[in-house]
This record gives C-alpha cells, sequence and structure tokens, in this order.
C-alpha cells in the first residue's frame, strides 16, 4: 500500500510540473471547449474533445501553432480524473484508429500485375502510410513538448492499468509502446554515477524508487554511496533528472551470502581497491510506463566495464538476488502424496528424519509445512538445522529445472540474469531474514556470477536450448 501511494505521489508531481511547463506553451483554442470539461468527460464534452483531436491532426499553420495545439490538448488529458481520462483513451484508441477503408484500397492497388517498379514502390509506401494510426501521429506530437517524452511515459502507465481487459486500449498501449521502445533505445541513453554529491532532488527519488530492498534514511542511503559502493543509472536527454533504472554495487572480498550484512550501516568501509568481489545487490526500474523495455542487461555489461576499469583486483562478478517467486512455489507442492510419517514425498528419508525428532506436533502436511508457518522459525536453531538442507535443495531445484512457458525459468529474477549469460552460482541460507525476505523465499537468496569469458556462451545455451548454467556446488543440490 505505501508503494502504490508513493507512486500516486510522483504521478500527481509530474501532472502539476507539465502543467507549469505547458503553461506558456498552450493557447486555449476558440470554439473547442466553451469551458473546460468536465473532470468525468461526459457524453456532451466528446465531440468537443474529437474536435480538438482532429485539429491536432491537421496540422494548419507552422509548428509553433502545432506545439501550442498539443499542448492544449496534453492539458485536456491532465484535467480529468481517471475515469475521464479512460474514456479520453477509449475516443483516442476507436476513433482514431486505421482507416480501413484506406488500407483496402493500398492493398488493391498492390494486386495491378502491370505496375512499373517505381509504382510498386510507391504503392508500397502508400499501404505503410494506411496501416499507420492516426492516433499514432497524434501520440508522436506530443514528443516535441518539453516533458511530452515523460508525460507519454507516465501515460503508457495509465494505460497499463486500463487496458487489461480492453482490446481497443491494448491495441493503443502497443502503439504507444512501440514509440518508446524506439525512442529509448539504450544507443540514446546516458550512464551515470550517482553519489552522495549528487543533487538532493535525485538522491530522494532513490530512495522513492528502491524497489528491492527499501532505503529507510538518509544515513541508509549514504552508506550505500559510499566509497566502497557504487551506484550507476540510465537516463534519457529528454528526461535528464529521471533515472530509468539503477544498480547499486558493493565492492567486497569474497562472493556476499547475507543481505543483512551487506545492508549493516555500521559495517567498516573497505579499501574499494583491496576488493576482488562487485556484488550487484539492487536493480530497480523506476518508471512503470517503460515497463517491457529491457534496459538491465546493457546497464550490467556497462557497469562491468567501468569496474574493470577502476578496479584492477576485481576478478568476480556476482548478484546477491532474491528470489521473488520461490515460496509461492513451494506452497502448490503440498498436493503431491505424503509418505507414512505425513511428510510430503519429495522429501529424502534424511530429510524426513531430521524433522521427526523436532519437538513439534505435526499439522496436516507433517512437520515440514508446519514449521514453515511459525513465525518465528529462523530464530530456533534445532529448526534452521533441520530446514536448512531441504530447503536450500528445493531452491535450487526451483531455479534451475521449474520453467515457465517457452522454457524460460519459473523465476523472473532467474530469467532476468540467466539471459543476460549469468550462472547460479550458489543458493543462500538465510541471507534475508526481513519479513519481505521470509515472505517471499523463506530467507533464502542467490548468487547469480557473471564470468566475462562464460557469459556469451551461458546466455546461448539458456536462450536457445533452455539450459541453465550452474555452478558445482548447485548441481550438487540437484543430484539428491
Amino acid at each position: 500500500m505505501a508503494e502504490k501511494s508513493e507512486r500516486v505521489g510522483l504521478l500527481n508531481r509530474t501532472v502539476q510540473n507539465l502543467r507549469y511547463v505547458w503553461r506558456d506553451v498552450a493557447e486555449r483554442t476558440s470554439g473547442i471547449f466553451s469551458a473546460a470539461p468536465a473532470p468525468g468527460l461526459p457524453d456532451k464534452d466528446l465531440e468537443p474533445l474529437r474536435t480538438q483531436l482532429r485539429d491536432c491532426l491537421e496540422g494548419r499553420g507552422g509548428e509553433v501553432s502545432a506545439r501550442s495545439r498539443a499542448a492544449n490538448l496534453g492539458g485536456t488529458y491532465l484535467s480529468l480524473n481517471t475515469q475521464g481520462r479512460r474514456r479520453f483513451l477509449k475516443v483516442l484508441a476507436q476513433d482514431f484508429d486505421v482507416d480501413h477503408a484506406a488500407v483496402d484500397q493500398a492493398v488493391a492497388a498492390l494486386h495491378d500485375q502491370d505496375m512499373a517498379a517505381v509504382e510498386r514502390l510507391a504503392a508500397e509506401q502508400s499501404l505503410r502510410q494506411a496501416l499507420r494510426p492516426a492516433r499514432v501521429k497524434l501520440l508522436t506530437q506530443f514528443n516535441g513538448l518539453p516533458e511530452g517524452i515523460h508525460f507519454l511515459v507516465n501515460l503508457r502507465e495509465e494505460l497499463l492499468l486500463f487496458c487489461r481487459k480492453d482490446s481497443d486500449l491494448a491495441a493503443l498501449e502497443r502503439d504507444l509502446k512501440n514509440l518508446l521502445v524506439s525512442w529509448f533505445d539504450v544507443g540514446f541513453l546516458e550512464l551515470r554515477r550517482i553519489t552522495w554529491s549528487s543533487p538532493a532532488s535525485l538522491l530522494e527519488k532513490l530512495i522513492e524508487y528502491e524497489a528491492v530492498h527499501a532505503i529507510e534514511s538518509w544515513d541508509n542511503l549514504k552508506k550505500r554511496l559510499d566509497t566502497d559502493r557504487r551506484c550507476f543509472a540510465f537516463f534519457h536527454p529528454r528526461m535528464p533528472d529521471e533515472p530509468l533504472i539503477f544498480v547499486e554495487v558493493a565492492l567486497v572480498n569474497g562472493m556476499a551470502t547475507s543481505i543483512q550484512a551487506l545492508l549493516n550501516e555500521d559495517a567498516p568501509v573497505i579499501d574499494p581497491n583491496t576488493a576482488d568481489t562487485a556484488i550487484f545487490y539492487s536493480i530497480s526500474n523506476t518508471q512503470a510506463g517503460l515497463s517491457g523495455i529491457s534496459f538491465g542487461n546493457f546497464l550490467i555489461k556497462r557497469v562491468v566495464d567501468l569496474l574493470t576499469a577502476e578496479f584492477k583486483g576485481l576478478k568476480a562478478f556476482a548478484t546477491l538476488s532474491p528470489i521473488p517467486g520461490f515460496r509461492n512455489w513451494l506452497d502448490k507442492q503440498w498436493d503431491t502424496p505424503l509418505e507414512e510419517d505425513g511428510e510430503p514425498a519429495f522429501l529424502t528419508p534424511a530429510e524426513r528424519k531430521a524433522l521427526a525428532g523436532l519437538p513439534v506436533t505435526s499439522g496436516e502436511y507433517g512437520k515440514f509445512q508446519t514449521l514453515l508457518e511459525l513465525p518465528n522459525w529462523h530464530d530456533n536453531p534445532q529448526f534452521v538445522k533441520a530446514l536448512k538442507y531441504p530447503l536450500t535443495r528445493l531452491c535450487a531445484q526451483y531455479l534451475v529445472e521449474e520453467k515457465r512457458p517457452g522454457n524460460c525459468a519459473r523465476d523472473r529474477v532467474a530469467h532476468f540474469h540467466l539471459s543476460n549469460g549469468a550462472r547460479v552460482e550458489r543458493v543462500n541460507w538465510l541471507a534475508n531474514t526481513s519479513p519481505e525476505g521470509l515472505a517471499q523465499a523463506l530467507g533464502l537468496m542467490v548468487n547469480y556470477r557473471y564470468k566475462l569469458a562464460d557469459i556469451e556462451a551461458n546466455h546461448e545455451a539458456y536462450t536457445g536450448e533452455g539450459r541453465v548454467c550452474t555452478s558445482a556446488g548447485v548441481r550438487s543440490l540437484l543430484r539428491v
């Protein structure tokens, strides 16, 4: 709930900023709305809206007039409430779709067998133009406004919510996504390091956007930006103050196995020049409107290059990553057959024997499930000893062997790193005992290692064959 509230706050601030920025660009065009439309965009205001949209498409006058009309149209959208915006987008999707008659005419022209080569090229161009919905031109006009691309990113964020059960809005969302994919090509993005000396407004956004391990205070943020830490983000030149995605890195010795230790504000700061390992412990996408447009793989590769150039002693690059789907997957395994002792059949005889000696009353699925439902099981040494091996083994199975359609790893974070050429290096026991860590993955986390010489081969094995590359330690867990 807090995350949703923060997101709404950011959107509201963006709306206010856009209204201010566009105030000097826009001029209310007479004859369209005699007054501002009602927030819910009632039926009486739909025809004036269509007129306003058609005026933008006609493109009368010069560039200044076009920008003014686009700013007016954007101002109309921003003045509406959620219901009104949905109705606005519905008009845009339905009334400014592809001209199907023009498409039929262009297709018919291509069937002329006596057409010369030059004429055929012209006919093909006409077909391409006919297939382009009028709404795409309208969306493109916003890109020419100050903060216009930011407006479109936020517009798609709302569209993603609206279009789940609406095919018209889903088509509009696809059109907008295609535009954003071209405008946010990684070649246009700038990689910048964020430090404690960066503007306070940017540091505040890091706190708000952090999606993996919440930044609890300014002191906590300062620790994450200390001399043995690095934070890098991608920025778009048209959104210079908005990070699109950022990664937090800890420079350490050896493979990090606990997020509590890594984020401990009292931990000593090491000389980064003595570090042999770079741990990527948090990667956060900041713009919900850019969902499905991937930057993370390019970000990691660019950061590895920068760190390699800066610190010659770095030998290993790895993550300390959450396993967001493990607990949900495990909860679905209780329907498997039970052994005579009441424990699930997926446990080994040795694991069931370890559970049998514990002083706890069995539930419906034996002591294994009963222990996991205890709120503080991870504080009891006996319980921890009995649960460590089966949970670690099952987690390795989940990460490596459980698949989604398309032969992809079931866990979305695993899929991201495996697609980028990492290997599953180690499953870490009680690496995150926060409430979120226990709820997601029973305290488990995983290291994905980026071994530079193997990245390409790992990527090909995973994307081509669905084969997950693992360390010897992980393979030993899977052999049981």
